[in-house]
C-alpha cells in the first residue's frame, strides 16, 4: 500500500536517482556526431554504446527487483553511484579507444540497472495515494528528463568544454547523490520495511494471471523500447547526415520530442486518475508511434518534419507513462512492485539492447537511413497488437479501469 502521508524528501531522492540515471544513459547522443567524427568509432559500437546499458540490466533487473524489495536501499545505491564513477572515469581516459568506452559505459550501466528500479521503487511507495497520480508522471518522465538536461548542456560543451564536460557532470551529480544516500540511510529512510513503502508486501506472492499479464507488459515495453532507443539514439546523427544541420542546430531538433514527451507523461499521469483505461491508453500510444515511422518517407524535413517530432513525442509519453504503472496496476504497489517492477524493467532492457544496433547495422547493411522507417514501424506495430491484447487482460483481471490513485 501507499503511505498515508508522502514523504516529500524520499519521493525527491527517488526522483533524483532516476534523473540521474537516465542523464548517465543519454548524455551520448547529443555528443555522438562530434565522437563520430573525431574518433571514427564503427557504427555498429557506436550504437552499443548505448545498447550495452541493458546487459547489466537483463542480468540484474529481476534479481534486483527481488533483492530491493526484502532489504534496505542504501548499500545497492551507493555501490551503483560508484559503478557510474568508475565507468565514466575509465571513457575520459582513453576516449580514442572504442573498445575502453564500450567498457567505461558498460560499468555505467550496471549501476543504471540499481538506480533504474531503486528511484521510482522509492519514489512511488514514499506517496500518499492522493499524490501517487503526480509522482506516476513525474517518475515516468525520469528518461527524457535526463535527456532534457544531457542536451542542455551540450551546447555549453560545444562551446569549448569540450563532450568531456557532460561526463565530468555526472562524476559531479554522483558524488552529490551519495552524500544524499548517506544522509538518507542515517534517518533510516532507505529501508522499504519501514513506512517508505509497505511492511510485509514482499512477503505477498504474485499470481499466475499477474505474472502474465507482468510478461506480456515487458513484451510490449520490449518493442517499444526497441523502436524508441533507436530514433533517440541516432535522431541527432540523422538530422546532421540527412538534413545538413550542425550538431548544435541537431541538438534543437533532439530536444523537440523530448520537452513535448515531459509534458506528456506528466498529462497522462492525471488522465489515468480520473479511471480512464490504462490498456486503452497505452494502445492509442502505440498507434501513434507506428503512425509517426509509417509516415517519415511523407513527412521529410521542414514544417512536416517537425510536426513529426512532436507527434512523436506525444506518443512516446503516452507509452512510457502507461507501462511504467503496469506493477503498481497489476500487483499493487507495496513490496510486490518492486519484483513486478523488474519485469518490466527486464523487457526495456531488452529493446534498449537490441534498437541502437539494430538500426546502426541496418544503415550499414543499406548505406542510408531509408530502411529504418519500415523497419521500426513494423516494430511499433506489432507493440501495438500486443498493446491491444494486454488491454484485454487487464480488463479481464479488473484492471481496465484502475491505476494508479484512479477514481471509480
Amino acid at each position: 500500500m501507499p503511505s498515508p502521508r508522502s514523504n516529500l524528501t524520499v519521493i525527491a531522492f527517488g526522483l533524483a536517482l532516476a534523473y540521474l540515471a537516465a542523464y548517465q544513459q543519454f548524455k551520448l547522443p547529443p555528443v555522438l556526431p562530434v565522437l563520430l567524427d573525431s574518433y571514427r568509432y564503427d557504427r555498429t559500437v557506436a550504437g552499443g554504446l548505448m545498447s550495452v546499458y541493458a546487459v547489466a540490466g537483463l542480468v540484474l533487473s529481476l534479481l534486483l527487483g527481488q533483492s530491493l524489495s526484502r532489504r534496505g536501499l542504501a548499500g545497492p545505491i551507493l555501490a551503483g553511484l560508484a559503478l557510474m564513477v568508475a565507468g565514466s572515469l575509465v571513457s575520459l581516459a582513453a576516449p580514442t579507444n572504442q573498445g575502453v568506452v564500450l567498457a567505461g559505459r558498460a560499468l555505467e550501466g550496471a549501476g543504471f540497472a540499481v538506480l533504474a528500479i531503486a528511484g521510482p521503487v522509492l519514489a512511488n511507495a514514499a506517496a500518499s495515494p492522493r499524490h501517487l497520480p503526480i509522482v506516476v508522471g513525474l517518475t515516468a518522465s525520469w528518461i527524457p528528463v535526463g535527456q532534457l538536461a544531457a542536451t542542455a548542456l551540450a551546447p555549453v560543451a560545444f562551446a569549448g568544454a569540450g563532450w568531456q564536460l557532460l561526463w565530468a557532470v555526472a562524476i559531479a551529480a554522483s558524488l552529490v547523490m551519495a552524500l544524499w544516500t548517506w544522509a538518507l540511510n542515517r534517518r533510516g529512510q532507505l529501508d522499504l520495511s519501514i513506512p517508505v513503502g509497505a511492511a510485509g508486501a514482499s512477503a505477498v506472492p504474485i499470481g499466475a494471471r499477474q505474472r502474465r499479464c507482468l510478461i506480456l507488459a515487458a513484451s510490449v515495453f520490449t518493442l517499444w523500447s526497441c523502436q524508441y532507443f533507436a530514433y533517440m539514439t541516432w535522431l541527432p546523427q540523422y538530422l546532421v547526415e540527412t538534413h545538413g544541420l550542425s550538431p548544435s542546430l541537431a541538438v534543437v531538433g533532439y530536444v523537440i520530442p523530448v520537452i513535448v514527451l515531459i509534458l506528456t507523461t506528466l498529462a497522462v499521469g492525471l488522465v489515468l486518475r480520473t479511471g480512464v483505461p490504462l490498456g486503452l491508453v497505452l494502445f492509442v500510444g502505440l498507434v501513434s508511434q507506428a503512425a509517426v515511422w509509417a509516415l517519415i518517407p511523407v513527412t521529410g524535413g521542414g514544417a512536416l518534419g517537425i510536426v513529426s517530432l512532436v507527434a512523436y513525442g506525444i506518443g512516446a509519453g503516452i507509452c512510457p507513462t502507461c507501462l511504467f504503472a503496469m506493477p503498481s496496476v497489476i500487483v499493487g504497489p507495496g513490496g510486490g512492485a518492486a519484483r513486478a517492477f523488474g519485469v518490466i524493467m527486464t523487457g526495456r532492457n531488452l529493446g534498449v539492447l537490441i534498437g541502437p544496433v539494430l538500426l546502426a547495422q541496418a544503415f550499414k547493411l543499406a548505406g542510408g537511413w531509408e530502411i529504418s522507417a519500415p523497419i521500426f514501424g513494423t516494430v511499433a506495430a506489432l507493440a501495438a497488437g500486443l498493446g491491444l491484447w494486454l488491454a484485454f487482460w487487464l480488463g479481464g483481471l479488473g484492471y481496465g479501469e484502475r491505476a494508479y490513485g484512479a477514481k471509480r
